[in-house]
């Protein structure tokens, strides 16, 4: 039940001092429950960003004052409400939906932005995005791709790594260094976002089986919730890392 998303780890159904599933009455988890609280989490995204496109960046295609409000607001905002979900499981009910509708107003924000440079870009990384979703859940359910234990280690590790390189990113761009290649338009950087690309969807595959496991588990009810939680994490990574991948391929021209 390893995942390398941090949302859906190893002990989330677990009793950390037994270390077996946690029994209760009444209602568990099941895989339909949690993808009908996926699509749902899927529409309010959905709604905020549209807002925020429609708020975000002008008609000249450049950011609007409210720019910052919407990208920075709705990533820090997302980021905080995911580690409330993370560390508080039984608020997921709520916390989900919430980290739905702020993770929106980022989408939207940078999807504008995105698009305003090179039109067209978002319907393209949606369709990939939902594209490699059904992809890898056929892959998944058919057998073609299964989530052994070496195949989870690959993945974690490779995730780890990507994890890596981002912060390193970050921390470096606050004193004006910026990492050479692996982030412009050359063979390099694509090269780096098609491994990005893959790995966020392998990520999925990983998320499918950590849900199967939780419902034939009998994980609680509210464990739909952060599934589809935990779900839609992927989903963001992947949108943004097509957003990026499509972009560099795009400025090549």
């Amino acid at each position: 039940m390893r995942s390398a998303n941090p949302a859906l780890k190893e002990s989330t159904f677990l009793d950390l001092g037994s270390g077996t599933v946690v029994s209760r009455d009444g209602d568990t988890m099941s895989i339909n429950g949690t993808v009908n609280k996926t699509a749902f989490l899927l529409v309010l995204t959905v709604l905020t960003a549209a807002f925020a496109w429609s708020q975000a960046v002008g008609a000249d295609g450049q950011p609007a004052p409210g720019f910052g409000i919407y990208a920075w607001g709705g990533a820090i905002g997302g980021f905080v409400i995911a580690m409330v979900t993370i560390f508080k499981k039984t608020w997921a009910p709520v916390t989900a939906p919430l980290y739905a509708l702020v993770e929106g107003f980022f989408l939207g924000a940078i999807s504008a932005l995105f698009n305003a440079y090179y039109e067209g870009i978002v319907m393209q990384a949606v369709l990939l995005t939902f594209g490699t979703l059904f992809a890898m859940l056929f892959a998944y359910r058919s057998g073609l791709v299964r989530a052994t234990e070496n195949f989870k280690l690959g993945v974690v590790a490779a995730t780890g790594g990507i994890a890596l390189v981002y912060l390193a990113t970050i921390v470096l761009g606050f004193f004006g260094i910026q990492i050479p290649m692996i982030h412009e338009s050359g063979i390099v950087g694509i090269g780096f976002s098609l491994f990005v690309v893959v790995i966020a969807a392998l990520n999925l595959v990983l998320d499918f089986d950590f849900i199967e496991s939780g419902a034939e588990q009998g994980a609680p009810k509210y464990m739909e919730w952060y599934g589809a939680f935990g779900l839609m994490v992927t989903l963001v990574w992947l949108y943004v890392e097509f957003l990026r991948l499509l972009a560099k391929l795009q400025g090549r021209d």
